[in-house]
Protein backbone atom coordinates (compact mmCIF):
# COMPACT_ATOMS: atom_id res chain seq x y z
CA UNK A 1 0.00 0.00 0.00
CA UNK A 2 1.19 3.35 -0.74
CA UNK A 3 -0.08 6.67 0.78
CA UNK A 4 -0.41 10.00 -1.20
CA UNK A 5 -1.76 13.69 -0.87
CA UNK A 6 -4.08 14.77 -3.10
CA UNK A 7 -5.44 18.15 -3.49
CA UNK A 8 -8.69 19.13 -5.73
CA UNK A 9 -8.70 21.94 -8.14
CA UNK A 10 -10.39 24.20 -5.19
CA UNK A 11 -6.93 23.31 -3.11
CA UNK A 12 -8.30 20.85 -0.31
CA UNK A 13 -5.64 18.52 0.35
CA UNK A 14 -6.62 15.04 1.71
CA UNK A 15 -4.42 11.73 2.27
CA UNK A 16 -5.75 8.95 0.76
CA UNK A 17 -4.80 5.04 -0.35
CA UNK A 18 -3.93 2.87 -3.22
CA UNK A 19 -2.43 -0.38 -3.76
CA UNK A 20 0.41 1.00 -6.28
CA UNK A 21 1.02 4.16 -8.16
CA UNK A 22 -0.57 2.54 -11.34
CA UNK A 23 -3.63 2.17 -9.33
CA UNK A 24 -3.65 5.95 -8.01
CA UNK A 25 -3.28 6.77 -11.71
CA UNK A 26 -5.77 4.13 -12.89
CA UNK A 27 -8.39 6.06 -10.49
CA UNK A 28 -7.65 9.59 -11.87
CA UNK A 29 -7.88 8.48 -15.56
CA UNK A 30 -11.37 6.64 -14.53
CA UNK A 31 -12.82 9.49 -12.79
CA UNK A 32 -13.16 7.51 -9.69
CA UNK A 33 -11.14 9.73 -7.57
CA UNK A 34 -13.08 12.82 -5.81
CA UNK A 35 -12.51 15.22 -2.72
CA UNK A 36 -14.27 13.90 0.03
CA UNK A 37 -14.55 17.42 1.20
CA UNK A 38 -16.06 19.18 -1.85
CA UNK A 39 -16.91 15.86 -3.94
CA UNK A 40 -14.72 17.99 -7.27
CA UNK A 41 -13.25 15.19 -9.15
CA UNK A 42 -10.50 17.15 -10.84
CA UNK A 43 -7.73 15.54 -8.01
CA UNK A 44 -3.83 15.22 -8.66
CA UNK A 45 -0.92 14.57 -6.07
CA UNK A 46 0.32 17.02 -4.15
CA UNK A 47 3.32 17.73 -3.13
CA UNK A 48 4.06 15.49 -0.09
CA UNK A 49 7.34 15.77 2.66
CA UNK A 50 8.80 11.93 2.19
CA UNK A 51 9.03 9.78 5.33
CA UNK A 52 12.91 8.88 5.20
CA UNK A 53 13.77 6.81 8.07
CA UNK A 54 16.62 7.09 10.71
CA UNK A 55 19.66 5.18 9.22
CA UNK A 56 20.17 1.77 11.20
CA UNK A 57 23.76 2.45 12.57
CA UNK A 58 23.20 6.08 13.62
CA UNK A 59 24.24 6.78 17.70
CA UNK A 60 22.84 10.17 17.56
CA UNK A 61 19.12 10.93 18.64
CA UNK A 62 16.38 11.90 15.75
CA UNK A 63 14.89 15.25 17.33
CA UNK A 64 10.81 14.83 17.32
CA UNK A 65 9.47 17.68 16.64
CA UNK A 66 5.29 18.33 17.45
CA UNK A 67 3.36 20.83 15.43
CA UNK A 68 2.18 23.88 17.30
CA UNK A 69 -0.06 23.11 19.70
CA UNK A 70 -2.65 25.86 20.72
CA UNK A 71 -1.72 27.32 24.07
CA UNK A 72 -3.77 25.32 27.36
CA UNK A 73 -5.96 27.83 29.26
CA UNK A 74 -4.92 28.82 32.37
CA UNK A 75 -7.72 27.86 35.46
CA UNK A 76 -8.35 31.66 35.63
CA UNK A 77 -9.12 31.62 32.34
CA UNK A 78 -11.44 28.88 32.29
CA UNK A 79 -13.15 30.26 35.91
CA UNK A 80 -13.60 33.76 33.95
CA UNK A 81 -15.08 32.31 30.82
CA UNK A 82 -17.72 30.11 32.82
CA UNK A 83 -18.28 33.31 35.46
CA UNK A 84 -18.69 35.23 31.95
CA UNK A 85 -21.23 32.06 30.25
CA UNK A 86 -23.34 32.33 33.46
CA UNK A 87 -23.73 35.95 33.68
CA UNK A 88 -25.27 36.24 30.35
CA UNK A 89 -27.14 32.81 30.53
CA UNK A 90 -28.12 34.59 34.27
CA UNK A 91 -29.15 37.53 32.29
CA UNK A 92 -30.98 35.89 29.22
CA UNK A 93 -33.28 33.69 32.18
CA UNK A 94 -34.52 37.55 33.28
CA UNK A 95 -36.77 37.64 30.70
CA UNK A 96 -37.44 33.99 30.03
CA UNK A 97 -40.47 32.39 31.90
CA UNK A 98 -39.99 29.03 33.64
CA UNK A 99 -42.67 26.72 32.38
CA UNK A 100 -40.77 23.27 34.39
CA UNK A 101 -42.03 20.49 32.81
CA UNK A 102 -44.59 21.87 30.58
CA UNK A 103 -41.92 23.02 28.09
CA UNK A 104 -42.28 20.99 25.06
CA UNK A 105 -46.51 21.85 25.45
CA UNK A 106 -45.50 25.08 25.44
CA UNK A 107 -42.98 25.66 22.58
CA UNK A 108 -44.85 23.90 20.62
CA UNK A 109 -48.33 25.33 21.19
CA UNK A 110 -46.38 28.99 20.28
CA UNK A 111 -44.92 27.32 17.07
CA UNK A 112 -47.88 26.57 16.01
CA UNK A 113 -49.65 29.79 16.75
CA UNK A 114 -52.22 28.86 19.56
CA UNK A 115 -50.43 31.54 22.13
CA UNK A 116 -48.12 34.14 22.01
CA UNK A 117 -44.38 33.52 21.63
CA UNK A 118 -42.87 34.71 24.45
CA UNK A 119 -39.42 33.32 26.00
CA UNK A 120 -39.56 30.19 28.08
CA UNK A 121 -37.09 28.21 29.76
CA UNK A 122 -37.86 24.30 31.52
CA UNK A 123 -37.36 20.69 31.56
CA UNK A 124 -38.14 18.13 28.60
CA UNK A 125 -36.55 14.72 27.85
CA UNK A 126 -34.27 14.10 25.47
CA UNK A 127 -37.35 12.08 23.19
CA UNK A 128 -39.71 15.40 23.35
CA UNK A 129 -36.65 17.59 22.44
CA UNK A 130 -35.98 15.55 19.53
CA UNK A 131 -39.38 15.67 18.39
CA UNK A 132 -39.20 19.38 18.29
CA UNK A 133 -36.90 19.43 16.54
CA UNK A 134 -37.93 17.33 14.15
CA UNK A 135 -41.32 19.43 13.79
CA UNK A 136 -38.71 22.59 13.49
CA UNK A 137 -39.52 24.41 16.69
CA UNK A 138 -37.21 26.35 17.33
CA UNK A 139 -35.19 25.67 20.80
CA UNK A 140 -31.67 24.69 22.39
CA UNK A 141 -30.17 23.62 25.35
CA UNK A 142 -29.01 25.92 28.11
CA UNK A 143 -25.22 25.69 28.15
CA UNK A 144 -25.60 25.18 32.05
CA UNK A 145 -27.76 23.76 34.77
CA UNK A 146 -30.50 26.28 35.89
CA UNK A 147 -32.06 25.99 39.23
CA UNK A 148 -36.02 25.73 39.41
CA UNK A 149 -37.79 28.03 40.89
CA UNK A 150 -39.14 27.19 44.40
CA UNK A 151 -42.99 26.76 44.29
CA UNK A 152 -44.97 28.50 46.96
CA UNK A 153 -47.69 26.68 48.83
Amino acid sequence: MIVFDLRCSKTHVFEAWFGSSRAFENQQESGLLACPICGDRTVTKAVMAPNVGAKGNSRSAVAVTKPDSPAQPTPQAIKAALHALASAQAQMLETSQWVGRGFADQARAMHVGETASTPIHGETTVAEAKALIDDGVPIAALPLPVVPPRSVN
